[in-house]
């Protein structure tokens, strides 16, 4: 007759260490499938390796790159806006964000042209979406947002807190765009100086190479 003990029953209630090491393999390779190409784009837009055509960025490069969550932002949901990032995230997206203080001429300029730079995108522009943190808007402004500018989201700042911008970046001085990866890393800024066509180069570059967002 078979003997079963104790141990044998509760020994086949959870699994095994080859078990365990074959589940964590299995993660550490859908998250390389996942979100390796990312990483990859990233490092090669950085550094131009393995980049044949050479090619040169026109926005300025966020060195080292900022986490998304050190801006302190929350989205119109009232949810943190890192919260849309990262491997944790159902539908990571690029962003372009348009910061400013009072929102004048040179700021709407900006979210114009940020408005219009995914318009060209064609196919590729649900990969992108835009956001702005404005810290005061016009009333005119105001009045004609949601003709104007109603799919881009308005960012607050997460309750008793301020935002912390990369260097270079001061809203209250001169209004800027930055440019958020799908792993939530602020990577790359713009100003005024900066043209429609050099934002759109730049982002078909990075879209080519990635395959999130």
């Amino acid at each position: 007759m078979t003997m079963i003990t104790a141990d044998s029953v509760s020994g086949s209630d959870g699994p095994t260490p080859a078990q365990v090491r074959r589940g964590r393999r299995t993660a550490l390779l859908l998250f390389a499938v996942g979100f390796g190409p990312m990483i990859l784009a990233t490092v090669m837009y950085y550094t131009g390796w393995l980049n044949p055509a050479g090619h040169t960025n026109e926005g300025v490069l966020i060195k080292p790159v900022v986490p998304v969550q050190e801006l302190h932002l929350m989205g119109a949901d009232g949810q943190p806006l890192a919260d849309r990032f990262g491997p944790g995230a159902a539908d990571p997206q690029w962003q372009m964000i348009v910061v400013a203080g009072a929102c004048g001429e040179g700021c709407e300029q900006l979210l114009f042209r940020t408005r219009q730079v995914n318009i060209a995108l064609g196919k590729n522009a649900p990969r992108v979406s835009r956001a702005a943190y404005l810290e005061s808007v016009p009333a005119t402004l105001e009045s004609r947002w949601g003709s104007d500018y109603g799919r881009m989201e308005r960012l607050q700042p997460l309750p008793e807190t301020r935002p912390a911008w990369p260097e270079g970046v001061g809203p209250e001085q001169a209004p800027g765009i930055l440019v958020v990866d799908p792993m939530g890393n602020v990577m790359m800024r713009y100003d005024s100086r900066h043209t429609g066509k050099q934002m759109l180069e730049d982002l078909k570059h990075l879209l080519k190479l990635s395959q999130v967002g």
